[in-house]
């Protein structure tokens, strides 16, 4: 039995807590413990935490009871040990937690129980999955669901350490469509808009396992390809156009699209290999007749 002023203090605390004997029979079990777990003080007390109780287990959902128990190390070595953990509620649903065992020391210097400490870290884990999803929508284009710009500033910081570390040659590919505006003063945004999803949807489908397409604003849409030859460029270059000219949209007009690309090649920076598949998707453009030629 705990002395009358100790159970206070840990009776107040908001943390579980719990206090074991030299094997491991549980001799005192707070009101957050409680809480926490769904487990009464009547329901455990003299039963061991590993006998259909809590019976914590790792990420991989492999029983900690047996092997990496800070509790059972505790009683083992005499020093704390700390560990994130999922327990298993009374009710049936697992809570992550983060425990901490300490030893309690007996007459003889050798552990005669411990003591354990754990708060519910569900919170935690929310706040981690609320970051993890922010992240997410800060690199994505609302409209389309594609990497945003931020996402392609990423994906050639990756590429390039690849160039400069393997030599593998990636590209990029510049895309745009034809006479967009068009489609808005005819049909209106709205229709403009599904347009450019269609689109998102079909660049997607059209890249290899590897490839990324981003869209960069209005209907500026770019691929940053893994490793390939010129030839494989070339001919994603032409697929891009077939199944965006190939697709169904909700307006009566040909949608087809214009594509410069680029191949990475020694010296190029994301701003150089950018500004050379700018310049031939303006020229392919221009030949094709889309974009008058300026006066001499």
């Amino acid at each position: 039995m705990l002395p009358l002023a100790e159970k206070a203090i840990l009776d107040a605390l908001p943390h579980g807590v719990y206090v074991v004997d030299d094997l491991r029979r549980i001799t005192y079990w707070n009101p957050a413990a409680e809480r926490i777990t769904g487990f009464r003080a009547f329901d455990v007390d003299g039963r061991a935490c590993d006998t259909g109780l809590l019976e914590h287990v790792d990420e991989s959902g492999r029983q900690l009871c047996t092997r990496d128990c800070p509790l059972r190390a505790a009683l083992t070595d005499g020093r704390e040990h700390s560990a994130r953990a999922w327990l298993h509620h009374a009710e049936g649903h697992l809570v992550p937690v983060r425990m901490s065992a300490a030893p309690i020391p007996g007459e003889d210097g050798m552990p005669a129980g411990a003591v354990v400490a754990f708060i519910d870290d569900s919170a935690v884990l929310d706040v981690e999955r609320r970051l993890v999803v922010a992240e997410r929508l800060a690199a994505r284009d609302p409209l389309t669901d594609l990497g945003n710009r931020r996402a392609l500033d990423d994906a050639l910081r990756r590429r390039f350490a690849d160039w400069d570390r393997h030599r593998r040659p990636f590209a990029m590919l510049a895309c745009d469509l034809d006479d967009f505006k068009n489609v808005n003063d005819s049909h209106g945004h709205e229709a403009g808009d599904e347009v450019l999803r269609i689109v998102g949807r079909s660049l997607e489908r059209a890249v290899r396992a590897g490839d990324e397409v981003f869209r960069l604003g209005g209907d500026e849409f770019t691929v940053v390809t893994g490793p390939l030859t010129e030839d494989e460029l070339e001919r994603m270059a032409d697929r891009l156009v077939m199944v965006v000219a190939a697709s169904r949209y909700p307006v009566d007009m040909r949608i087809t699209l214009s594509v410069g690309s680029a191949m990475v090649r020694d010296g190029d920076d994301p701003a150089a290999l950018l500004r050379r598949a700018d310049g031939r998707l303006l020229a392919a453009k221009r030949s094709a007749g889309r974009v008058p030629r300026l006066p001499a």
